[in-house]
């Protein structure tokens, strides 16, 4: 193996206190394949402020001034990464969801389905399969 040099010793990243990461697989799973820059872009804003379930709820306005986008390319990264099953996004809420498990079944660009009135939680995969029925 290849031994790397640090090459700025003074300035070595440490975890940060507050949460945030952006999963490896991202990349060696090819999830970035085929993305837009400003999908991309997004999907970095949202890792960085989300919570550790992934959650963050910045505004249209804010997301866009941050990344230097108009509302429509905000609107299109945003429908891209949930089509990719990237995010999840309830106005005004986004989750960042994990990579693990089945690749989306249809580029869904819809808000997710509401939460069952019980007040109970719903998996990603069953609030797309109730989609996708909707659909049918």
């Amino acid at each position: 193996m290849k031994t790397k040099p640090v090459l700025c010793p003074e300035r070595l990243r440490h975890v940060p206190r507050q949460f945030s990461w952006i999963d490896q697989r991202l990349v060696r799973e090819r999830h970035i394949r085929g993305r837009s820059p400003e999908a991309l872009a997004l999907y970095l804003l949202l890792c960085t402020v989300g919570d550790a379930q992934g959650l963050s709820y910045y505004s249209d306005a804010t997301a866009g001034d941050l990344l230097g986008l108009d509302c429509a390319r905000l609107r299109a990264a945003r429908d891209e990464l949930v089509g990719a099953g990237l995010i999840a996004w309830r106005r005004p809420f986004y989750q960042v969801l994990s990579l693990e498990g089945p690749a989306p079944v249809a580029a869904a660009s819809a808000p997710i389905a509401p939460a069952p009135r019980e007040g109970g939680v719903r998996r990603a995969g069953d609030i797309l399969r109730a989609l996708i029925e909707e659909a049918s």
